[in-house]
């Protein structure tokens, strides 16, 4: 484990006390616990009385992020397809011309095939991008709710201890 100590933590995350933890440094701390032991991670849980809500705004900030990368990537795609187009419709208007050679139609129909190619592959990049993007979002979010399943169930545990075994009388 990288992290040993609540100390190392809060250095890393830049804050001297847990409730200096701002939403982008509550998604950083998500990002970090996989790097921690588990009774450190527990022992930070902790500290939020709320827990439930700290993981809510965990995966808030975290869709929020993930909606906004995809309306930045969804723009982006669009002005590269509108690009690629325009160079179509270039390569087009070149193709109808009536005087061409042979050799000169045939440039251009193969450069029209490149164009086809590199925007196949841009489609794929975009999509591998995307791809990625959804599984960090969904491993973030898995580690939140994890450790919050992990803190209820270590609270539900030590209160079972603190109570004495109720007997069944028939």
């Amino acid at each position: 484990m990288r992290y040993k100590d609540e100390d190392e933590i809060k250095r890393a995350l830049g804050i001297d006390s847990w409730r200096n933890l701002s939403k982008d440094k509550m998604i950083r701390f998500v990002a970090m616990m996989p790097d921690m032991g588990p009774e450190v991670a527990l022992k930070i849980v902790e500290q939020f009385p709320t827990f439930k809500d700290f993981a809510q705004n965990v995966v808030d900030a975290m869709k929020q992020s993930h909606e906004s990368t995809l309306s930045a990537n969804k723009q982006s795609q669009e002005h590269i397809h509108r690009a690629y187009q325009d160079l179509r419709d270039i390569l087009k208007s070149e193709l109808d011309k009536g005087d061409l050679t042979w050799e000169q139609r045939r440039e251009l129909i193969e450069k029209m095939q490149e164009v086809v190619r590199e925007e196949s592959q841009k489609d794929s990049e975009n999509k591998r991008f995307l791809d990625g993007a959804l599984n960090k979002v969904l491993a973030l979010s898995g580690v939140a709710l994890a450790f919050g399943l992990a803190f209820v169930g270590g609270k539900v545990m030590a209160e079972s201890k603190d109570r004495p075994e109720e007997t069944l009388e028939a």
